[in-house]
């Protein structure tokens, strides 16, 4: 098989990777219009992104950390105890 055919085929898949992950992120930010970031729910390493002691999701250690936060239904953060704003360095 010619080197360069090889070469251009690996290339086309990289860039429908490319291509399809885009769709995917442009999606997930549409749905995010109908959620809000909720303190203190998420379960030890379920949370979604940074807090205090971590830098990303998936790294908190306790449950119902109030400094790390999960993606929610708008409007449902409140009723599952949590808050909306993460609480105050001191």
């Amino acid at each position: 098989m010619d080197q360069n055919l090889i070469i251009r085929s690996a290339l086309a898949g990289l860039l429908s990777l490319g291509i399809a992950g885009g769709a995917a992120v442009a999606a997930d930010t549409m749905k995010s219009a109908d959620k809000e970031k909720c303190y203190g729910v998420a379960k030890a390493g379920q949370n979604d992104c940074a807090a205090g002691s971590h830098a990303c999701a998936g790294q908190s250690k306790v449950d119902n950390d109030p400094a790390s936060f999960k993606m929610v239904a708008n409007g449902t953060c409140a009723k599952m105890g949590g808050k909306l704003s993460a609480p105050k360095k001191s």
